[in-house]
Formats: structure tokens, sequence, C-alpha cells
């Protein structure tokens, strides 16, 4: 019995996990309500569809925390993960279709605790498989690409089209497109801005150590002012810029709307850009530096040849932090007027419609996951190892 548990020794986060999911079985897995509004009471998984779609279901949702508890089989974890992720799309799917089959024409079907108890367990048990792989860049490239495949895939099938998330999406189409594209300029955009700002000003503080000292300090100052107050500090300085410099207004600079979001979301992101900068070009070893300027480098030459690229793995990192950051921020800015996902966050909470607010959080959730493992990936792509080339 012994030699047979060393063979297989158990993973104990694998346990854990198993645990979760194991009482996540036991929660309301679906709610049915009789409006979008309205409470609705829970469902169990076992009551929420058909006895053979449930024992299936059920059965590849087992059988993928079953083998998530094998420890040093990481391939074998990750297809666990796959397979109860799978068992758990189609007993929501079929779970929504036979719970409003003859429930009204305004009844809405939605994930119960235990739906969302389940889908934490099985994704840790997927990270936690991909974290002992140890793969590349590369590698770890193609594989979100081909989940997010995956994930576009059950969407545009129409598998959960009977959800009430996916009822209040067919009824904003237009305003869902509008939003993401203001969510992304907001994102990406004030990220763009701040390491243009940010990347010169870092330059600066790293060559002059009396203009690091001033600098510092106030961008700190800067990331202590809460979100929401730095965009209400934004309305009537942004105000008065739009009513009295001319063609202002006519540049969208007003108290309310792109702009003054636009702007905190800059002053929040030169903090992290400036300080990685200066921490990443400070990192250069000496030795190195010596060598670029016994071989007649100019300080241009040095810092574009030999500086940067050995602190770009640390800038990145502070690109990633600024990202990552701004994507939830920018749901704030549906708050003035911003636009982005957050337009559907606050009209839900002002309409007690959970899952409109659903329609803007995942969608922030999954930006904000999905840029920070293209920028992990960026990272160890920026780092002089072996590892660039698997």
């Amino acid at each position: 019995m012994r030699a047979r548990a060393a063979r297989l020794p158990l993973s104990p986060p694998g346990i854990l996990f198993a645990a979760l999911g194991v009482l996540a079985l036991a929660l309301p897995f679906l709610s049915l309500a009789a409006n979008r509004i309205v409470a609705g009471e829970g469902v169990s998984a076992f009551a929420s569809a058909g006895v053979p779609t449930v024992a299936v279901a059920i059965a590849c949702i087992a059988a993928g925390l079953a083998l998530g508890l094998v420890r040093g089989a990481p391939w074998m974890r990750l297809g666990g993960s796959l397979l109860g992720l799978a068992g758990l799309v189609l007993l929501l799917s079929q779970g929504a279709t036979t719970l409003l089959d003859g429930a009204g024409d305004f009844a809405r079907v939605s994930p119960a605790a235990g739906f969302w108890c389940l889908a934490l367990a099985l994704m840790l048990l997927m990270a936690d498989a991909l974290s002992t792989m140890g793969l590349g860049p590369w590698r770890r490239g193609g594989l979100l690409v081909l989940l997010l495949a995956a994930l576009a895939a059950v969407l545009w099938s129409g598998l959960l089209g009977d959800l009430s998330i996916a009822q209040e999406y067919r009824g904003r189409i237009a305003a869902f497109r509008t939003a993401t594209w203001r969510h992304v300029g907001l994102a990406f955009g004030s990220l763009a801005a701040a390491a243009a700002i940010g990347f010169p000003l870092g330059i600066l503080c790293h060559r002059r150590p009396g203009l690091r000292g001033s600098v510092l300090p106030v961008l700190s100052f800067l990331q202590t002012i809460p979100s929401l107050a730095m965009f209400g500090l934004m309305i009537p300085l942004l105000g008065w810029v739009g009513s009295t410099v001319p063609g202002a207004r006519e540049l969208g600079i007003a108290g309310i709307g792109f702009a003054p979001a636009f702007v905190a979301l800059v002053l929040y992101s030169l903090l992290p850009v400036v300080a990685n900068t200066v921490a990443g070009l400070a990192a250069a070893p000496a030795s190195a530096l010596e060598a670029s300027r016994g071989m007649g480098m100019t300080a241009m030459q040095r810092l574009v040849r030999v500086e940067l690229p050995l602190g770009m793995p640390v800038i990145l990192a502070g690109l990633r932090i600024v990202l990552v950051q701004n994507v939830g921020l920018a749901v704030i800015a549906g708050l003035i007027g911003g636009g982005g996902y957050g337009t559907f966050v606050f009209q839900g909470l002002n309409q007690t419609a959970t899952d409109l607010i659903l329609l803007g959080a995942l969608p922030t959730v999954l930006m904000a996951l999905v840029s920070a493992i293209v920028m992990d990936i960026l990272v160890d792509l920026a780092r002089p190892t072996p590892e660039r080339s698997r």
C-alpha cells in the first residue's frame, strides 16, 4: 500500500479544489426568476435538467476533480480541469433550457452560487496545473489562443443563449460594442499616454537623482488619492478647460465623459511606469556599463544598446501593472459618463439587475486576465534566458 501511495501521491491543492467542488454541488446551481429584476429561486444541479444530462455532466465534473488529485501529472490535471469545465457548460446550457420551458415569457435563468464555486475550483485547478508545467512563453501564448478560441466557440454557438446574461446582451448588442471600444480606449490609450510621458521622465530621473527625489514622491501622492475622488477632481478641472480654452470642447474635453476618465487613468499610471523605468535602467550591471564605456559608446548608445535591453523585463512589468490596473479602474468611468463596461455595471446596480452587472463585470475580468497573461509572456520574452526558445 505504501509503494502504491508513493507511486500515486495526492496533490494538496487538488484535494482543496475537489473539496470545494463537492461542497459546491450542495449549493443552488441555477436560479429561476419570474423576471430580470426579482430574486430567483435556487435550483440544485441534480434537478436542473433531465437525468441523462445531469448524469453525464456530473460525471465529467467529478472525473475532472478526481484527475486533479494526482500530483506530478500536470497534463492530466489540465485535462481534468477542461473535462470538468465541459461538463459545467453542458449542465449550464441544458439546465437553462429545461427550466425556461413553460416558465413564462419573462422568466430568467442565471448561474447561482454552486456554478460559480465549481467554475472557481476548476479554473484554480487549471491555473495550478499550468504553473507546474513550466511552459515557455510561446507555448503559453498558443495555449491562451486555444482557450480563447474555445470560449468564443461556446459563446457564438448559442449553447448559453437561454441564460439571462445572454438575453441582456442581445438587447444591447450595439451598446456593448460601443462600450467595448470605449473600455479598450480608456485602458490601452491611457497606458500608451503614460508610457509616452513616463519613459522619458523615468530616464531623466535615472540620470538625475535630484529630479528623482522630487518626482517620485509627487507620483506616489497621486496614487494615494482614491480612484473615485480622482475622477471627481477631474470634473471641475476639465470642465473649466472645456469652457475657457478655445477649441477644447470641440476636441471632446469637458467636465464629464471620456476626457476626465482618461486623464485620471494617465495620472494613476505614471508612478509604475516611471518607477519601473528607473529600476530597470538601474539594474544594468556595472561591468556591462564599464565595458560599453571602454568600447567608446556614447551615453545614448549605452542607453539604447545596454541599459534598455537589460532593463526591459522590469519596464514591461511596470506596464503590466498599469494595464491590469487601468482595465479595472476604467469601470468607474461609467459614473462620469466615460462609457466602457462600467455603464452596464452601474445601470445594473440602479435597476437591481444582477445579470446586467455581470454583462459589464465578466468582460472586464476577462480583459484584465488576458492582458496580464500577455504581458507576462512579453516579460519572459524580454529576458535573455534560454526560456525564450521554448
